[in-house]
């Protein structure tokens, strides 16, 4: 999109609304109308230089046009087929570089032939969780993650232990990744506005190669306490006993009178541990 097609309103820089995309609700697209903006997200991607970078939904290229000043491999992934033909006619030297498919069905190891990559975009809400589980899923492929999603969501995922906003994504996210909550975005600079603000967010991997616990229980554990969140952990965990109830001892320990929004990560992974020996324990006969 040619940077001169703009236009100025309070001081901000808009593109103009001519032969746009249309926005489709069913695929929670609001589209970023404000260059600032856009030239900020794209400047997060430069806290992890020198691997390519991934954008998701990039739309009608906003931000496109900004990360592909980077200088480094640069690829995008938009599941609308409009958007698609919209990149293909107004960005012609991106043409061999957009991909069209659905991210959350992609084996991202395809993407960069294995190669690490930064992962950017502007987010829909309807699906900004899922693309972060594939992110964690895909850890050792994403050391760097940024863009815009809903406030609410990047207020819950870079929220430290004892907040009202600390639930799951805190604490799943936080085991693997330094979460940095970097600016809020109001609603008057996309088309159509959302009805809520936004923020932009960077996720950068931290030192942790493996948790000192069973990864697939320590998921479940940190599901199941904050699916009752209000509640002391000797009553929620009681769902991971169905079959063997635990033993009194265990629901007597110290811990079991805290509440998840209390737990750092690592007394998550204390917890996880404590939960399967004590499952091995009830379920092996005497």
């Amino acid at each position: 999109m040619p940077l001169s097609l703009v236009y100025f309103v309070q001081n901000r820089t808009f593109v103009p609304m001519i032969k746009q995309v249309r926005p489709k609700k069913n695929l929670g697209q609001h589209f970023l109308v404000d260059l600032n903006i856009a030239r900020r997200i794209a400047d997060t991607v430069d806290a992890c230089s020198n691997i390519p970078v991934l954008e998701v939904g990039p739309g009608m290229g906003v931000l496109t046009q900004y990360l592909m000043q980077k200088e480094r491999s640069f690829k995008v992934v938009e599941i609308d087929s409009e958007s698609v033909d919209y990149l293909h006619e107004h960005f012609p030297a991106l043409t061999d570089s957009i991909i069209s498919d659905d991210f959350l069905r992609m084996d991202l190891h395809q993407v960069f032939d294995g190669k690490p990559f930064v992962l950017t975009g502007n987010y829909p809400y309807d699906i900004s969780s899922q693309i972060f589980f594939k992110m964690l899923d895909n850890r050792d492929l994403i050391p760097c993650c940024t863009g815009m999603i809903q406030r609410e969501v990047a207020l819950r995922m870079a929220s430290a232990p004892g907040n009202k906003a600390y639930g799951i994504l805190s604490v799943l996210i936080q085991a693997w990744y330094d979460v940095e909550y970097l600016f809020t975005v109001d609603e008057d600079v996309f088309n159509p506005p959302p009805k809520v603000k936004s923020a932009v967010i960077r996720m950068t991997r931290n030192s942790t190669t493996r948790l000192d616990c069973n990864e697939t229980l320590f998921k479940r554990v940190v599901k199941t306490v904050f699916n009752q969140r209000r509640k002391m952990l000797r009553v929620s965990l009681r769902q991971l006993f169905c079959t063997h109830p635990a033993s009194t001892e265990f629901y007597s320990l110290p811990m079991m009178t805290m509440r998840p929004e209390q737990l750092s990560v690592d007394a998550f992974v204390e917890l996880t541990n404590l939960v399967e020996a004590e499952l091995k324990a009830v379920s092996t006969p005497e």
